[in-house]
Parts: structure tokens; C-alpha cells; sequence
């Protein structure tokens, strides 16, 4: 199916959805567990900033103080395209059970037909396209967005054409499926399970950091000076595996199946690269020092380097000369050095056991 296959047409927001007013000017105090979705105005994390118990979130006022409201007006059922009006404005998220939201967010309900995942997918690519008007501080609350248009395909009745839009998506789907099996399929014959000895039964020792890993600097580049491309800059980011752009030059920082650490911004940070990318100037690389590098490894030593990110809040920089003599805990062998072989099967048997389950999942889930 081609989205050329179809007229389109543009329509009115207020003929295609109900549009709700978000909630919250202020969030309830932060609670440690919870398992009511609270949405704001962000570009990650399906829109989720927060999760709430009834009871705090039937507790909290709109603004933190003063009448409460009802509970009512809080609660918005599932099965809806939410929106976000402020902020990352534009980006739109299925929800599919029920949630609560900042007044951030514009709710949406589907008119005239009944709102499926897939169809829910077609008009998020469909309302997102409005993203670019709403750049430079201009807001897209629910007074605004009733008097937008949606470009939508439609049927020879001229109406929207929503199975045409679920159908489009099912056949996305479908084939992204059979790409993922045959990717999967092949990876599992490369790995092979082992039964070996659990963490907590494991002997573990300290190691100095500089004792195990080569570090190398990244390089200075300012926004202004990228170019786009189609090389990863890796940044001091906690999002994207370290992915903050994408340019097409070049500098001394390049390389690659190396473990990229956060000595700056998300301090502490550590994400493993196995493709060619460059490096800014607050991520360090990291080489094995004594042992070939390989995805395994770094994939188990990147946890490890992560348990340290709490040292480092506050303004105190995890620097190259801290780095270098900062203690890290590791399985070792016999001998009492490092077990890279150890970590090696171990990141191994969890990804043979992610493939297999995945495997299991996509081919049991109907479209």
C-alpha cells in the first residue's frame, strides 16, 4: 500500500476529534511508586513524566493549594491521542489506559469511529506534521488547535478513509515483523546459552578504573560548527544511547566498539557504540586496557561504570583524574583478576533470553 494510493483532504480538528483541556498547573508531590501514567509537555517516554496513586492524585489540587477539585475532572479515560500544547509542542502519543496530565496536554478523542492502536498510529504521523508551525514559543492549547486543519486520506464519500489508515499501518507492521523475526532468528544462531555461576554466588573485587580501561578524550565542537550527516555525535546526554545529532564531518574524537562515559552534564553516564561516531568534549572514551574490545564486555563494564553516577551529582565532575583512580567492583576468577570471560557469557545468556522471548511475543501477538 502507497499513501499515494488515496485523495486527501484537509479537515477541521474539531470534525475528526473531541478536544479536551489538559489538568494540572502544578504536579502532585513525587511518589515512589504509583501506576497512573502522568503525562507532560515532553518528546519521550510515550509523553510520561510521572506515575500516581488514585489517592495522591484525588488529594492535589490543580495548582498545589486551595479547593481541591474533583476527582472527575482529573481522571481521563484511556484509548486517546494525547498532545502536547507547550514546551516539545506537537508531539503526539497513544494512551491507551487511563492517565492524568499537566495542562500541557490536549487529550483527544476520536469521533465517528472507534480509535485502534494502529489507526491511533496513522493520525499521530498526521498531527505531528504541524509540529514545525509551533516553534518559537507558540503554544498549541485547545482554543488554537480547534481552529487547525489535519491533512487525512479519504474515501470516495470524501470522508476519512480509517481503514485505508489502519490497513496502511498493519501492513507496516507486518513486515517489520518479518524483518524483526529473520533478525532475531540470526542472532540467536550466533550466541549460545552456558549455564554458568549467578552474581551473587560470583567473587567480586576492586579494581582502579585506569586499571582496566585506556580512556581517551572527545573533541570541542559547537552546534554552530556542525554540519548534518549521517555520523552519531554522542553527547553528555542520558537519552538516545548518547545521540544528540547527527553530523558529516569528521575529527581526531572518531571511533568506534568503544564505551562512551559522561565526565560532564549526565555525569556518570555510560553507553556502549559499535558504530563509527564522534565524541564531544564531555564524553571520554573507553578502550580495554588488557583485552580485546567487544560488545558483551563493554555492555556488562557500561553497568558497572553506572553504578558510580551517584558520586557525582551536585556540581562534582567525574574528571579524567578521578576517573583514572575511581574504584570499580568486578566479578574475578581463579586467579583474582577480572573475569572478562565471565561477562562476556554473561551479557550473552541475557541476550539469547531477550531474543527468545521476543521471538515468542511477536509471533503470538495478533495486529
Amino acid at each position: 500500500m502507497n499513501l499515494t494510493d488515496r485523495e486527501w483532504k484537509e479537515f477541521n480538528f474539531v470534525e475528526i476529534f473531541i478536544i479536551r483541556g489538559g489538568f494540572y498547573n502544578k504536579k502532585p508531590p513525587v511518589e515512589s511508586y504509583g501506576n497512573i501514567p502522568f503525562l507532560g509537555a515532553v518528546d519521550n517516554n510515550n509523553g510520561i513524566t510521572e506515575f500516581y496513586t488514585l489517592n495522591n492524585i484525588a488529594e492535589n489540587s490543580k495548582i498545589g493549594y486551595g479547593k481541591n477539585e474533583p476527582l472527575s475532572q482529573k481522571i481521563y479515560p484511556g484509548n486517546c491521542i494525547c498532545v502536547t500544547n507547550n514546551g516539545s509542542v506537537g508531539y503526539a502519543y497513544y494512551q491507551k489506559h487511563i492517565f492524568t496530565c499537566s495542562h500541557d496536554i490536549n487529550p483527544l478523542y476520536l469521533k465517528n469511529t472507534e480509535l485502534t492502536e494502529n489507526l491511533a498510529m496513522f493520525l499521530i504521523s498526521a498531527i505531528e506534521q504541524q509540529k514545525i508551525c509551533f516553534k518559537y514559543s507558540r503554544k498549541w492549547r485547545p482554543k488554537r488547535m480547534k481552529k487547525s486543519k489535519i491533512l487525512l486520506p479519504v474515501d470516495e464519500k470524501n470522508s476519512p478513509d480509517y481503514k485505508f489508515m489502519e490497513d496502511y499501518i498493519k501492513e507496516k507492521i507486518l513486515k517489520r515483523r518479518q524483518e524483526y523475526l529473520k533478525y532475531a532468528k540470526h542472532k540467536l544462531k550466533r550466541i549460545e546459552f552456558e549455564n554458568i555461576t549467578s552474581l551473587k554466588d560470583k567473587k567480586w573485587k576492586e579494581f582502579f578504573i585506569e586499571d582496566i580501561f585506556f580512556i581517551k578524550s572527545g573533541k570541542r565542537l559547537v552546534k554552530e560548527q556542525m554540519i548534518f550527516g549521517d555520523i552519531p555525535f554522542i553527547g553528555a546526554s542520558t537519552l538516545n544511547n548518547g545521540v544528540t545529532n547527527y553530523i558529516s564531518q569528521k575529527n581526531s574524537s572518531f571511533d568506534r566498539n568503544v564505551l562512551g562515559v559522561n565526565y560532564n552534564g549526565s555525569v556518570g553516564e555510560a553507553f556502549y557504540h559499535p558504530y563509527g561516531c564522534i565524541f564531544s568534549d564531555d564524553v571520554k572514551r573507553f578502550h580495554m586496557l588488557n583485552y580485546n574490545d567487544n560488545r558483551f564486555l563493554l555492555l556488562f563494564l557500561a553497568t558497572i561504570i553506572k553504578h558510580q553516577k551517584e558520586k557525582f551529582n551536585y556540581g562534582y565532575k567525574f574528571n579524567e583524574t578521578r576517573m583514572l583512580r575511581q574504584k570499580i567492583l568486578l566479578p574475578v576468577n581463579t586467579n583474582g583478576d577480572p573475569d572478562y570471560i565471565y561477562m562476556e557469557k554473561y551479557i550473552k545468556n541475557i541476550f539469547y533470553k531477550k531474543y527468545s522471548d521476543y521471538l515468542e511475543y511477536v509471533k503470538n501477538r495478533s495486529l
